[in-house]
């Protein structure tokens, strides 16, 4: 049986990817190679306090509105009003405990009948 891969990885194939190790170590002990101590700006440190929340978004807003590539065309999408649940549970539970749980849990008991028992 033919494999589409080849046997053997080719000269440009494999600088590619010790040139991106490289590039990988570099970065990452960027800071552990100076003797002196070094902080960051307090706009940058003000700045990165956002980076979660906006991988978060950036990641799930796609997931919510978005079909094969397309945006949803039908409000009968399970997706859409669980997640409208889970932020509402989230804004009403704020700061009380468990907040996140209870974000997933509500959620997920919108989701599951929308989507397993009328097909959403």
């Amino acid at each position: 049986m033919n494999s589409p891969l080849p046997d053997t990885t080719d000269l440009w194939t494999l600088g590619v990817i010790v040139g991106l190790a490289l590039v990988t170590v570099v970065t990452r002990c960027f800071f552990f190679m100076s003797n002196q101590p070094w902080h960051l700006p307090h706009w940058a440190q003000r700045g990165l306090q956002y980076a979660p929340i906006a991988a978060l978004a950036a990641v799930v807003a796609p997931e919510v509105v978005m079909l094969h590539g397309q945006l949803v065309s039908s409000w009968q999408d399970a997706r859409i009003y669980a997640a409208l649940t889970g932020a509402a549970f989230f804004f009403w539970r704020k700061g009380q405990g468990q907040a996140v749980l209870g974000t997933i849990v509500s959620g997920m008991a919108v989701y599951m009948p929308l989507h397993l028992g009328w097909g959403w």
